[in-house]
């Protein structure tokens, strides 16, 4: 998972979306949703990003400026490895 969740946030911070959505979907754990919570943000979907903060946990992260917020997740991420 964390090569696919590094993945996902390269694509996303490369403005490929589609790509980093395709992979965070496949997985059910707080991360994968934390990361398609930014992802619904970038792609300008409030609701749909706010339910995902929701099921990550993460809803004070809501207001958060999505590449910083990335970078956060990534630094998580490599500790968790």
């Amino acid at each position: 998972m964390h090569k696919s969740f590094v993945q996902a946030i390269d694509l996303a911070l490369a403005g490929q979306w589609d790509a980093a959505h395709e992979i965070v979907q496949q997985y059910e754990d707080t991360t994968a949703a934390w990361i398609h919570a930014v992802l619904h943000k970038l792609e300008g979907d409030q609701d749909n990003s706010r339910y995902w903060y929701r099921r990550a946990g993460k809803l004070e992260h809501f207001s958060d400026e999505p590449k910083a917020e990335l970078a956060e997740i990534r630094r998580e991420v490599a500790i968790q490895a």
